[in-house]
């Protein structure tokens, strides 16, 4: 982190010995074919480039060439067990930084050209070897008319082959193409860093919903208006001194912090269970087996201010130690010794879908 992190890449022969892929080809596919799964597919033949957004029939998969091709599955961690437990792995990041595990399945000469991301990713080569090549070149410029983010010029300065358990580390801005040179599977940890722009518009949002200012302009024994086109001074002036009298503290400033970043992503949603559990066959059930988030579920917290899937939620005292561990481990193993407000906190989130007991998804 105090070397490499936003600063410069890094190459880690052997990151994850002995690695085993969170997903099989098979199952890649099979999750480009579901509607609950964002996908893309690129193609490349010669200097043409094409890109299609899933879900894919089992067709058209069939169809596809036998090298050039590239098919990317997002958010990976919310279908696979395995996929999820990945991230605990670079928990020395925080979860507000989280993106997603999202994992490329190419084809021999597949990948999606050389192009620049602004955020934080680990590419984690699984089976077969993909070759990477990097700069730090300047110029971003992107060819036109083009559905991809395609660097128009791309002049590499570092070239590296990741084979299974091999890993990169790449900073945001760092022009990059991956290649594969045999049919594999990269696995993409990123890490989002929200702009200032996100931030600015998200907490006007916020401020729209907490601020309701009384007054009105008035503006009785006016002169007639000469220029009824123009503004009045006067209403300006009124404008100007109601926005600055918009006022906020700390304490709402690491509301809105709280409330932003575990938002989860627009196109998610949370399901109940069927046959909830009753809260003290929850309690004992999650006490034995283990209890944790769903993968969907962004739990971050702040002092004594806790923030779930977009929203402040009240801890009682009794059960904020406990509750900070779920958020820094995402799950607590068996036998869970707690109280029965953390319970009770437990099994209102649980019948909202948004933790389950350990092996069951919510």
């Amino acid at each position: 982190m105090r070397r490499h992190w936003q600063r410069a890449p890094l190459i880690v022969r052997g990151a994850f010995p002995r690695f085993a892929d969170p997903l099989s080809p098979r199952e890649v596919l099979a999750l480009a074919r579901s509607r609950d799964a964002q996908s893309r597919l690129v193609e490349r033949r010669g200097k043409s480039w094409s890109a299609e957004h899933g879900p894919f029939s089992a067709a058209r998969l069939k169809k596809l060439p036998p090298r050039d091709w590239t098919v990317l599955v997002q958010d990976t961690n919310h279908f696979s067990p395995a996929a999820d437990r990945l991230l605990a792995a670079f928990d020395f990041v925080p979860h507000a930084r989280v993106d997603d595990v999202m994992v490329s399945y190419a084809a021999p000469g597949g990948g999606v050209g050389p192009h620049v991301d602004s955020y934080d990713v680990f590419l984690l080569q699984g089976r077969g070897r993909r070759r990477w090549r990097i700069s730090r070149q300047k110029d971003h410029a992107f060819v036109p008319d083009l559905d991809l983010k395609i660097l128009r010029r791309f002049e590499p300065d570092q070239e590296w082959t990741l084979e299974a358990g091999d890993m990169l580390y790449l900073p945001p801005g760092v022009a990059h193409d991956g290649i594969a040179e045999t049919e594999c599977l990269t696995w993409s940890i990123g890490f989002r860093a929200p702009s200032d722009r996100e931030l600015t518009a998200g907490f006007l949002d916020f401020l729209h919903e907490r601020l309701a200012p009384e007054g009105r302009y008035r503006d009785p024994g006016s002169a007639p208006a000469r220029h009824p086109g123009e503004i009045p001074a006067a209403l300006a002036a009124h404008v100007a001194r109601t926005v600055s009298r918009i006022r906020w503290s700390a304490a709402e400033m690491r509301e809105f912090a709280g409330r932003f970043l575990s938002e989860p992503k627009a196109h998610l949603y949370f399901t109940p269970p069927p046959r909830p559990l009753s809260r003290a066959d929850f309690a004992a059930r999650a006490a034995k087996r283990g209890l944790a988030l769903d993968p969907r579920s962004r739990l971050l917290f702040s002092g004594t201010m806790f923030f779930l899937n977009g929203e402040r939620v009240a801890v009682p005292s009794a059960a904020r130690a406990i509750v900070r561990r779920l958020a820094d481990e995402r799950r607590l193993e068996a036998p869970v010794k707690a109280g029965a407000a953390f319970w009770d906190t437990m099994h209102a989130w649980y019948l909202q879908g948004f933790v389950a007991c350990e092996g069951e998804r919510a």
